[in-house]
């Protein structure tokens, strides 16, 4: 049988066969680089813990997948941001010191307890805060 493998491998095949062999390892440490640089980007905690697991033929990688946070740590980051954006922009509009309804710019009294939440121009009706002392639409001192 060793008569009928040598016959087989001749120097093409031989050749072929270290290249494919090649081709999986350089598939397998690219593998492990790209847990290395994907955990950083992910912001896992221990990243270089799981650069070290998927030193584990196939089954650290399908680990790392398995188990990787779900999105980029500058996706979350940005979605943070946005989220106090949101939230900057409706602290705008204020909230009901009696029931704590949120109260939109020009509103005058709560919708809910009807209770007065701005004061109004004695000119021209317009909604105003209540630190302002002069109404910034007509010129009017408020006392």
């Amino acid at each position: 049988m060793s008569k009928y493998i040598q016959e087989l491998m001749s120097p093409q095949l031989m050749g072929a066969l270290y290249l494919f062999i090649a081709f999986i390892v350089a598939l397998y440490l690219l593998a492990i680089v790209y847990v290395f640089i994907d955990a950083r980007r992910r912001g896992a905690q221990a990243w270089w813990a799981w650069g070290l697991v998927s030193i584990i033929p196939f089954v650290g990688l399908i680990a790392y997948i398995a188990l990787r946070p779900g999105s980029y740590q500058s996706d979350r980051e940005e979605q943070e941001l946005d989220m106090a954006l949101r939230e900057h922009q409706l602290a705008q509009f204020g909230s009901c010191p009696n029931c704590g309804t949120t109260i939109e710019k020009d509103f005058i009294v709560c919708p809910v307890c009807n209770t007065q939440v701005r004061n109004v121009c004695p000119s021209c009706h317009k909604p105003l805060d209540a630190h302002w002392k002069v109404c910034p639409y007509c010129r009017t001192h408020i006392q």
